[in-house]
């Protein structure tokens, strides 16, 4: 059986317009040096513009994913979006589909996600 530590949703990654073309790191007070370890470690590795905020629980959008529910018994959390629901006009609806996915800038993402990982976990990549 695995420990869980913390917890890292990644709802939207994948549609990357001109628009805000980062990905966001966003998590709750708590969770705020789980965060900016996060975020120095993928922008270590990631060659991708990338934003963080440690921000109240009470504000809306902080907490609009699986992350929520590891703050409500006591994890940490940080989600990890492309900000795709003020955005992408496809978010959520029969239209999104794989063909409007930026597959170069996913795999930049994930690539550097999965170092990240590496690095917060010390599991070799």
């Amino acid at each position: 059986m695995h420990q869980i530590l913390n917890a890292i949703p990644n709802p939207s990654i994948g549609s990357n317009p001109s628009t805000g073309n980062f990905v966001a790191f966003v998590g709750n007070l708590g969770s705020r040096e789980w965060l900016r370890r996060s975020l120095r470690s993928f922008r270590h590795h990631a060659r991708f513009p990338s934003q963080g905020a440690a921000l109240p629980n009470s504000l809306p959008g902080v907490g609009w994913s699986d992350h929520w529910s590891f703050w409500q018994v006591g994890y940490e959390g940080v989600m990890i979006t492309d900000t795709a629901t003020f955005r992408y006009p496809y978010y959520h609806t029969e239209q999104d589909t794989p063909d409007k996915l930026d597959y170069d800038r996913l795999t930049l993402v994930v690539s550097g996600v999965e170092q990240m990982l590496g690095d917060l976990t010390g599991a070799p990549v």
